[in-house]
């Protein structure tokens, strides 16, 4: 079968390999042909251009004949030509077979191309295609000047070039090219016979040219006149509203493919006697390392990650079971740093915890000063709350407490340093670092404040009296991890810490206290109200203090 398959593949792709050549060659000849008839019709259109460039003028009608005789030398094609002014009055004749004339001619008969050319649908008319003595293609051309006075120019033009042009034209040994007009009538054929017909061939001519259209730009498989499948494409000449079409018989176009076709028959049937020996040979050698490749993958799968295949075939497989055991390993690594990772996240901030682990230790937490801003959170009346309720009662509060502010320090990325209870301090720009860490720190603790209004509003419905206060400050602080052996913490130590603490113990319930280094660092992006200095506990001097207003809103949803 997958030898049949692919000789069905092959010869199929031989088909369509060979249509493409086709169509690149048909469509190459039948757009040289087009081309030379275009620019053959168009050279003639250009040359009378030049005979109607000026108006009409007494006196001139001699060196307008003058002129046409020129062209006549100059295009052997232009069997005569015919010269009318504006007003379609006929001033000049010059011909190679007729007598020539200039001057006024007012009982020439009219002309229907001057008829079409004064109407100013169009600069130039194309005339039908004509036989005189029974053999030799003419049509006529016309050309209007730019301008009413200029009149006109009509020529009478032998389409000989365009016979020669198609007749030579050869596709294979039997291929040929034709011409037919916007009507389906032969313009040019090899078999003049045919152009003879006239009117005659027009409805087959038609039907052909509507079976090549409808491929658009390539090949098309149809019928010629006379029902011989035949392989066949157009190019249209747009200003005559002619078509070139080359076609070539589909027995001859398609002569190699079906010799491929029978050779290819010949080898499937060899192929398939191979294929049987071969399957049962392949089966046998490949059915056992397969089986443990799926054992291995079941063992994987259920968390073995320890487990390793042996296969030594020296092939495929063997480089397969080598691959496989590497992405056991892998497996294995990535699942103990996750679980390392998710340890250290049940005892350090995030953080901290993913910092370490892409550092590989944990000597990035080694003491380092830094510019840091402290938070410090705690709730007011909390002890006696504490005191008054039983410990399961203290537990939901706290669990509701710890949820709200959880997330919003999560959002903002700070680092939590220490939880006691009632009581949090954060850390922020450290250890990882924040473009505006007072800023980003202000808008965390609002958003706190406006968490732990929301909660307080239901406490207070259960006549818990518990209320918020936060101190920050801003200042160089060493941070670093303390403790001992198999118990640290990452924590700060500075007069920041210790300042932003007391500013906490300060606030009252609702109450948002900073110091001048961050009221400094936040000025222009949140108002804040100067409080004065007050004393601090531990300080020799008084400090100046800023509060946060009532109302106030974070300036954006992260830092």
């Amino acid at each position: 079968m997958p030898l049949a398959l692919g000789a069905m593949g092959e010869t199929w792709f031989g088909y369509r390999e060979q249509r493409v050549h086709l169509t690149e060659l048909l469509r190459s000849e039948s757009r040289s042909a087009a081309d030379r008839i275009h620019t053959f019709t168009d050279g003639i259109r250009d040359q009378l251009g030049w005979l109607v460039q000026f108006p009409w003028t007494v006196g001139q009608d001699e060196q307008h004949k003058v002129d046409a005789r020129r062209l006549l030398r100059q295009v052997p094609a232009i069997s005569s030509v015919s010269l009318f002014d504006g007003a379609g009055v006929q001033h000049a004749m010059v011909s190679r077979l007729a007598i020539n004339r200039a001057g006024e001619d007012t009982n020439a008969p009219a002309d229907p191309a001057v008829a079409e050319l004064r109407e100013g649908a169009s600069k130039v008319w194309y005339g039908p295609v004509r036989y005189q003595r029974g053999s030799e293609p003419h049509m006529t051309i016309a050309v209007s000047g730019n301008r009413d006075a200029t009149g006109f120019a009509i020529a009478d033009v032998n389409l000989k070039l365009i016979w020669e042009v198609v007749t030579a034209i050869k596709i294979g040994e039997t291929g040929e090219a034709f011409v037919i007009d916007d009507i389906g009538r032969l313009v040019a054929h090899p078999d003049i016979s045919l152009v003879l017909r006239g009117d005659a061939t027009a409805d087959a001519f038609n039907r052909l040219r509507r079976d090549i259209a409808k491929s658009s730009d390539s090949a098309t498989e149809t019928e010629d006149i006379a029902g011989r499948p035949v392989v066949a494409l157009a190019a249209e000449i747009p200003s005559l509203k002619w078509t070139v079409v080359v076609q070539q018989p589909a027995a001859e176009a398609f002569a190699s493919i079906r010799a491929s076709l029978w050779r290819s028959l010949l080898l499937v049937a060899i192929g398939t006697l191979l294929a049987v020996v071969l399957a049962y040979w392949l089966a046998g050698r490949m059915s056992g390392p397969i089986r443990v490749l799926e054992d291995g993958a079941q063992r994987v799968g259920a968390g073995q990650f320890d487990h390793r295949v042996a296969i030594s075939t020296g092939d495929e497989l063997e480089r397969l079971a080598t691959r496989f055991n590497e992405m056991a390993k892998e497996l294995g690594l990535s699942k103990e740093k996750s679980d390392r990772i998710n340890r250290l996240k049940r005892f350090l901030a995030p953080q901290i915890a993913e910092l370490v682990e892409s550092a590989g230790d944990d000597a990035v937490l080694e003491g380092q000063r830094r510019e840091v801003v402290a938070v410090f959170v705690d709730l007011r009346d909390f002890t006696s709350f504490s005191n008054r309720n039983e410990p399961e009662v203290v537990m939901s509060v706290l669990d509701e407490y710890h949820a709200a502010v959880g997330t919003i320090i999560v959002r903002y990325g700070a680092t939590l340093t220490n939880f006691a209870g009632d009581g949090l301090m954060l850390l922020i720009n450290a250890p990882v670092s924040c473009p505006n860490p007072a800023l980003a720190a202000l808008n965390l603790t609002i958003d706190m404040r406006s968490a732990a209004q929301s909660l307080a509003a239901g406490w207070r419905e259960r006549s818990y009296g518990i209320g918020l206060g936060i101190g920050l400050a801003m200042g160089p602080a060493t941070v670093g991890r303390i403790g001992y052996e198999g118990q640290f913490a990452y924590t700060a130590i500075g007069n920041a810490v210790n300042l932003a603490a007391r500013l906490c113990a300060a606030a009252i319930d609702g109450q948002i206290l900073v110091d001048q280094a961050v009221a400094s660092a936040v000025d222009g992006h949140i108002s804040l109200m100067a409080l004065g200095t007050i004393a601090i506990k531990g300080y020799d001097q008084q400090v100046p203090v800023f509060a946060v207003p009532p109302d106030a809103v974070a300036t954006s949803a992260r830092p």
